[in-house]
């Protein structure tokens, strides 16, 4: 599949920008909070809640960052006015990270504090391998500063991330919340997985070390064979969707979280999954990306994963099978 899809990569880059908007509206909200809006409202009655994320993240200078800055105020304005279940995830390069590291952190803490006076929760996305430490870090300075309100990603392609999983846990104990997804960035094989049955099989292992270690896992995944080691896992571990987290050291306050656990999909993606889901009890969330910058958005995603072109073929000539 990835010589395919590197294929439909260079097809649909010859495509007018017309078509490919005609594409892309399945899978980003629109080009404002207000196109968000819409869509979250319309999902919300299939018993989602949601993630929003500007799009845009790696700035040139500081004076970009006020953009983000003024948006995720508008965001977090949305959510309450709308009564809205749903919270933020922000790339920390968007904030400053790779320009001046303590302005990011000031940019991200104020952030978080005006999302912790309404109990919205923060999600600090992860890129690439440049700032995968600088994000850990991140999260971990702020939960120093009494913001709890705050977790990140983890990519289960990457060597690291057991042992990521386990210096998190360490600090945060059971306040560690993670998103563990198998990573969008194709990162070089000398740090990275490569082939996709051990991607799965990682991830797999990271979801039963999140579990055991009392963390939250937000199960960021379309496969079906991830999620059907997770429903395995919880039901061993004891966690359902109708009963309280029951693994010791799970009495933190997680405000619009599952008992433990959640399903994430990204919005447009394998709908008929997360519906049956969602129908189980099990809490779904949908990742809702917005903004002016959707073509750069689209056309990134499939340079750094060309597999997920094969998702746009699927839903062109054959709809059915990832229903909204």
């Amino acid at each position: 599949m990835g010589v395919l899809g590197r294929f439909m990569v260079g097809v649909t880059k010859c495509m007018p920008k017309f078509f490919i908007a005609s594409v892309a509206r399945r899978y980003v909200a629109g080009k404002d909070i207000e196109s968000a809006v819409t869509v979250m409202r319309k999902l919300s009655s299939e018993g989602a809640c949601f993630t929003i994320d500007v799009l845009g993240e790696e700035i040139s200078n500081l004076e970009e960052a006020q953009f983000f800055i003024d948006e995720y105020d508008r965001v977090l304005d949305a959510i309450v006015e709308n009564n809205l279940d749903a919270n933020l995830s922000i790339k920390p390069t968007a904030f400053g990270l790779l320009i001046d590291e303590m302005k990011a952190y000031d940019n991200i803490e104020r952030l978080l504090r005006k999302a912790a006076e309404n109990e919205i929760f923060v999600r600090l996305d992860m890129e690439d391998y440049r700032v995968t430490q600088p994000t850990i870090d991140i999260v971990l300075a702020m939960h120093e500063k009494g913001l709890h309100n705050v977790g990140t990603v983890l990519q289960s392609r990457l060597f690291r991330t057991s042992a990521d999983i386990d210096a998190i846990c360490d600090k945060l104990g059971g306040a560690a919340d993670f998103r563990i997804c198998k990573g969008v960035y194709l990162e070089h094989e000398s740090i990275s997985l490569t082939e996709y049955q051990t991607i799965v099989e990682a991830m797999n292992s990271h979801i039963d070390q999140i579990l055991d270690r009392s963390a939250y896992a937000g199960v960021a995944s379309h496969d079906w064979p991830v999620i059907k080691h997770t429903l395995s896992a919880l039901e061993a571990r004891g966690m359902s969707p109708s009963n309280p987290d029951p693994r010791d050291g799970c009495s933190v306050n997680r405000n619009g979280k599952g008992p433990g656990y959640e399903f994430q999909m990204l919005l447009g993606v394998r709908g008929n999954i997360r519906r049956r889901l969602a129908k189980d009890g099990h809490r779904t969330r949908i990742y809702v990306p917005y903004g002016e910058r959707w073509y750069e958005y689209s056309m990134r995603r499939l340079d750094e994963n060309p597999d997920v072109a094969m998702y746009i073929v699927k839903s062109i000539f054959m709809p059915w099978t990832n229903r909204r």
